[in-house]
């Protein structure tokens, strides 16, 4: 994909439509929808990632955008200078800033590196481990300068290996290929290990689900290790291990985790290994709720579970549908835990906020007949921050019940 190069002075200009309120994106909202821009024969050509000056209905400059005509998002908020260069030297301060506050949060190069609006650089989201970084271009503007974006990120992090992940549903909504692979370096011949809470997580990072590997619940992991000191643990969900890893490394006396995936399980029971704590580790690879069904047949009860399905509700469209899997988990999820137990459940639709999210919970609960008190709420760690414009930055939510 080559969107045409337009110097500063002769960008395209697109407008919103008369009536449209220009004070969001004035205050920090990083887009404009495709109904709220004039569109005609004109625009509707641009190519998908043509920078673009982005005008109020007076047609006062407010910002360079990327747009892209094939999506509902029609353009991304670059940066609020019109006459700005989207080139290396942009690219490298934008990488430079993001990579200052992980340096100063972790002492080890495992972190989301940059999380796409929040850290200025729209639909970005590169995950780093080690010298390997893991790159999704989900926004046009940011396949057309893929290369560029690349050796940016390179010469910041002085890193070997870049991959390209193109899966996930943001790229079919704007209109992107699915086409995945190594961009610079060579490819990883295993997965990659991740030390993390004191516990040793294996990404595969070109085959995994996303990037490999979800930093997003680091401090909620933190959280749940500090409880599991004799445990029995149940990680439903578990992918690589996430939460059962961790509980494991706090000293948990046994941790079942529960997956469908049966790849994602293999290298949960290897990290357990590495953690020479096979011996307190098994794995179910079945429907969640399925297991959860054969454990209430067998009267099974754990001392923490934690539950941390997909998205339930993806979209707006999904939501009640989403709300309603939300609760049937946390049935199910609570009348596994023993008394005096702790459930731990999460949620990462934007969709269905905190407030929503904590209601369906709560049925749940009732519903399996138990009495609960919240003694923790959770969310992403600080290598995915939150733009407050945006409430879809802030998708990740963590409960954490005492029954």
């Amino acid at each position: 994909m080559t969107a045409p190069s337009f110097s500063a002075s002769d960008r395209p200009r697109v407008r919103l439509r008369p009536k449209v309120d220009a004070r969001r994106i004035r205050h920090g909202h990083p887009w404009a929808y495709a109904n709220e821009v004039v569109t005609d024969r004109r625009t509707k050509a641009l190519t998908p990632g043509t920078l673009a000056v982005l005008e109020d209905d007076a047609r006062s400059p407010m910002g360079l955008v990327a747009v892209n005509p094939a999506s509902r998002i029609f353009a991304r908020m670059l940066d609020r200078d019109p006459a700005a260069q989207i080139d290396a030297a942009w690219l490298e301060a934008r990488l430079s800033r993001a990579l200052d506050l992980r340096t100063r949060l972790y002492d080890a190069p495992f972190y989301r590196l940059i999380h796409a609006e929040a850290d200025g650089l729209p639909g970005v989201i590169i995950d780093r481990f080690g010298d390997t970084l893991v790159v999704q271009p989900n926004a046009a503007w940011a396949e057309v300068l893929l290369d560029v974006l690349v050796d940016a990120a390179m010469a910041v992090t002085g890193a070997q290996v870049v991959i390209k992940n193109a899966s996930g549903r943001t790229r079919t909504l704007e209109g992107l290929d699915d086409s995945s692979g190594v961009v610079r370096g060579q490819a990883p011949d295993a997965p990659l290990p991740v030390p993390m809470n004191g516990a040793t997580y294996l990404a595969d990072v070109m085959g995994g689900q996303k990037t490999g590997l979800f930093f997003d619940q680091r401090p909620n992991h933190t959280f749940a290790q500090r409880l599991a000191q004799g445990a029995k643990v149940l990680d439903v969900f578990s992918h690589v291990g996430g939460f059962g890893l961790a509980a494991l490394a706090g000293g948990a006396a046994h941790v079942t985790c529960v997956d469908g995936a049966a790849p994602a399980l293999r290298l949960a029971a290897e990290g357990a290994a590495l953690m020479q704590a096979d011996a307190r580790f098994a794995t179910r690879q079945s429907d969640a709720f399925d297991v959860l069904a054969a454990l209430a047949e067998d009267g099974a009860l754990f001392d923490m579970v934690i539950c941390d399905p997909p998205a339930f509700a993806p979209s707006k469209q999904a939501l009640e549908a989403g709300l309603r899997a939300y609760e049937r988990i946390a049935r199910l999820g609570a009348a596994r835990v023993a008394d005096g137990g702790v459930l731990g459940l999460c949620s990462c639709s934007h969709a269905a906020d905190l407030g929503k999210f904590y209601a369906a919970s709560a049925r749940g609960i009732g519903r399996a007949g138990r009495q609960a008190a919240l003694i923790h709420t959770g969310f992403a760690g600080p290598d995915h921050p939150q733009l407050p414009q945006l409430a879809e930055t802030g998708y990740l939510k963590a409960l954490f019940f005492r029954l």
